[in-house]
């Protein structure tokens, strides 16, 4: 292990060791409180541009293989955890950790108090930061720091959305077989918006009785209309993805078409967020944002509570209440999770019922979908 420095933009410059990449790495620092599942939620696209603080203390232990991955790259800037375990134990384990970093270029920050950074960001909220295994000068690595474009002036959803259409041939995880279902014939189809979707997100699409297909996020509305119309596809899936909603103007354009054309649509995360901009309601940031996979969310009209997995630092307003109704809410701080919009078959949720590992409370949403495709 070699020494690594980290400088928040609230001045805290701490020193620490490191595995995985070498070099300068500039994003977001938030904090991740799962259990379980830190290949899964480093291989989300949706952390594209940020620093992950683990709170559970023990990482690596378990391995990595290459079922367990949620696209094909890791998207996030760098991994910050207490303990960090080169030697695993697990009977699906195909490597370490530290090998899938240095192989797609993410630092890990190791031997750290991530108490300590978790209380930071909980206080004081996500934050740019700056941490390099080259560069060991507090004052080069603030002004670096400062030089460097924020997360919300980037556009990372060009980086993880896929470059050609395809169709997704996979289901959900097999126990007995240990390996996906495979995709089954389906007259419901499907095109899915990809800003950096999970691969359990179509796996469960797929699951639910539906054909899947993968399209970029610069796609064209029209064309899916035409598709629509002429009975080729029943329905658009928007996806979860990295950044700030609001920078997305061209994309918030064609979301507009697709409501206008009165196409059913669910939506997830960063998808869900789209819907209320497109539909003229603003989103804003949470201080910290919501990153776990223990985060309790009701249903207002059955009282059902939900454990959810969550992924975000923007939310939708209050105020859509003016044209939606509130199908879920945060309990941890009574923020909105999930609409659905008056008079149209369109609704969508904050949190991953995906959610993998787990949990799986919220995997009944996909089948809430299928039944509204055409």
């Amino acid at each position: 292990m070699q020494k690594v420095w980290i400088y928040l933009e609230n001045g805290i410059f701490l020193e620490a060791n490191s595995f995985g990449a070498t070099g300068t790495s500039v994003g977001e620092i938030v904090f991740n409180t799962s259990m379980t599942g830190y290949q899964e939620i480093i291989s989300d696209p949706s952390y594209a541009g940020q620093f992950i603080t683990f709170t559970m203390p023990e990482i690596g232990n378990v391995g990595v293989n290459s079922d367990d991955m949620e696209s094909k790259s890791c998207h996030c800037k760098g991994v910050l955890v207490r303990n960090y375990h080169h030697e695993y134990s697990n009977f699906r384990a195909q490597g370490d950790l530290d090998s899938l970093l240095k192989e797609h270029n993410v630092l890990g920050i190791c031997d750290i108090d991530t108490r300590y950074l978790t209380k930071i960001v909980r206080d004081e909220g996500a934050m740019m930061m700056i941490a390099s295994t080259k560069i060991h000068d507090k004052d080069e690595l603030k002004k670096l720091l400062e030089q460097s474009p924020r997360i919300e002036d980037i556009n990372y959803i060009e980086e993880v959305t896929t470059s050609e259409p395809y169709i997704h041939k996979y289901g959900a995880w097999n126990h007995k077989e240990m390996a996906y279902n495979k995709a089954v014939m389906s007259d419901k189809k499907v095109v899915v918006i990809d800003f950096g979707v999970k691969r359990n997100i179509l796996n469960e699409l797929v699951e639910s009785g539906l054909e899947v297909e993968v399209v970029p996020s610069n796609f064209k509305a029209d064309d899916l209309i035409a598709r629509f119309e002429a009975s080729q596809i029943g329905g658009v899936f928007l996806s979860n993805g990295p950044g700030d909603p609001l920078t997305l103007t061209s994309e918030k354009e064609q979301v507009q078409k697709l409501i206008n054309a009165n196409i059913p649509m669910f939506a997830i995360c960063l998808g869900h967020q789209m819907l209320s901009i497109a539909h003229g309601y603003d989103t804003y940031k949470l201080k910290f944002g919501q990153h776990g996979g223990n985060h309790p969310v009701a249903n207002p009209e059955t009282k059902v509570v939900e454990i959810t997995a969550q992924n975000h630092n923007y939310n939708v307003p209050d105020n859509i209440v003016e044209i939606a109704n509130i199908t879920h809410m945060n309990l941890f701080d009574n923020t909105i999770e999930g609409v659905k919009y008056k008079n149209k078959e369109i609704f969508s949720v904050q949190h991953h019922p995906e959610a993998s590992p787990g949990p799986h409370e919220s995997k009944y949403i996909f089948s809430e979908f299928a039944k509204i495709v055409k």
